[in-house]
């Protein structure tokens, strides 16, 4: 069976599709080096001389060849592009008309609210109180992705065209994992959110990263209602959107109890993690519930209790750079999505993931900002190595 994989970043999942079995040709923006040996890497940008965007991944997934495709990150924000991949080959993941339902803002926070769960509440409009007390309110963009585009909103005046408010909830952001199938689903790995931390050259709201929890986290202590809640939030959505395959649901834990921020309905950044800590064949699920409905036997809260914390960061230039010898990075399993040697790469953008593991979230993440800090060491002995002359980009 050959896989076509397409998004933003790939070599997650094509590695697990090829871990799986199958033939895979990955197209993204990247093509990073460290690719699986099984796995044909295509960069939209060094094969094509394309811009990346989705429409260009879409155009150019029509010429190569594949049995099925597999989507992740952001090709849930464009159904229509989605709809024009099915209609040529099967498409292993949620279809367009589920994506448009779940991934409408509104239709998300009325569902879950008639279910009982918390949600944040949205508008479309110009804010609103809450009997009388003015709420505090994020700008979020409707296509959102990584937390790119959000910001807190300080005006009573209408959001921008393609954006939307959504009530800023304090607490601790976390992530769940789990595949669908038939109206079941079954949870795969719960995590915490690295977000905007300076330490791995982000800010704001972006997404920098995922920490899987184990048992003896604070936010897994006994009477915490976390991890009960958030698969009763997966429940509902499932049944509810008729989600299929791996998907993912950011919350925002205050006080034990989660408020469902969006659902991620495809492969998510933190579901490596699950591999890696449990053993668990990812794609394999995902593979397994497309096509025949089967969801994986497995006890998210047994193999906590035996895990460590497991986590990945990924770290972003401070400051544009050009990349010296990076092939001696495929030798330190800490270190994925690695560039190629003597790649440009823009202030802001990312310049590899950094993986740790540790007894506890704590540990875990000060291993990973010690992991990002040789990175940053490294980039800097390249900058002045090279020079600023050698940044000069045509």
């Amino acid at each position: 069976m050959r896989v076509l994989v397409l998004g933003v970043a790939t070599r997650a999942i094509a590695e697990s599709a090829a871990n799986a079995g199958f033939a895979v040709t990955a197209l993204d923006r990247f093509g990073d080096l460290d690719q699986h040996p099984h796995v044909h890497g295509l960069s939209i940008r060094r094969d094509f001389r394309r811009v990346a965007s989705p429409h260009a991944l879409a155009q150019i997934a029509h010429t190569l060849e594949g049995d099925v495709v597999a989507y992740v990150s952001s090709f849930e924000n464009h159904p229509i592009l989605v709809d024009g991949l099915a209609r040529r080959r099967p498409i292993w993941g949620n279809s367009a008309g589920t994506l448009v339902r779940v991934r409408t803002p509104g239709l998300l926070a009325r569902t879950l609210l008639r279910h009982g769960h918390r949600s944040p509440a949205v508008s479309a409009g110009r804010t609103l109180t809450d009997r009388g007390v003015a709420r505090a309110w994020l700008l979020k963009p409707v296509a959102s992705g990584g937390g790119h585009g959000i910001s807190k909103w300080h005006t009573r005046a209408r959001p921008p065209r393609g954006c939307y408010l959504q009530e800023l909830i304090e607490g601790t952001p976390v992530s769940l994992t789990f595949a669908a199938a038939g109206g079941r689903c079954v949870s795969l790995g719960l995590s915490v959110q690295l977000i905007g931390e300076v330490a791995f050259g982000a800010s704001g709201y972006r997404y920098c990263g995922s920490i899987l929890l184990a048992a003896g986290d604070p936010l897994m202590a006994p009477g915490a209602r976390l991890w009960d809640a958030s698969n009763e939030i997966a429940a509902t959505v499932t049944r509810e959107f008729g989600l299929i395959g791996l998907n993912g649901i950011d919350c925002v834990v205050r006080r034990g109890v989660p408020y469902t921020i969006e659902v991620n309905p495809r492969w998510c950044s933190s579901m490596e993690l699950a591999e890696r800590a449990y053993g668990l064949s990812l794609f394999g699920a995902h593979a397994s519930a497309c096509t025949n409905g089967r969801l994986p036997d497995f006890d998210l809260r047994r193999a906590q209790a035996g895990a460590k914390a497991f986590g990945k960061a990924i770290v972003f230039a401070r400051r544009q750079v050009r990349v010296g010898d990076t092939t001696k990075w495929l030798d330190d399993i800490s270190i994925r999505d690695v560039p190629h040697p003597g790649e440009y790469i823009p202030s802001g953008a990312p310049v590899c993931t950094v993986f740790a593991s540790a007894d506890d979230a704590t540990s875990c993440r000060a291993a990973l900002v010690a992991r990002a800090n040789e990175i940053y060491q490294s980039l800097a002995g390249w900058e002045r190595d090279h020079g600023q002359h050698a940044l000069t980009e045509a």
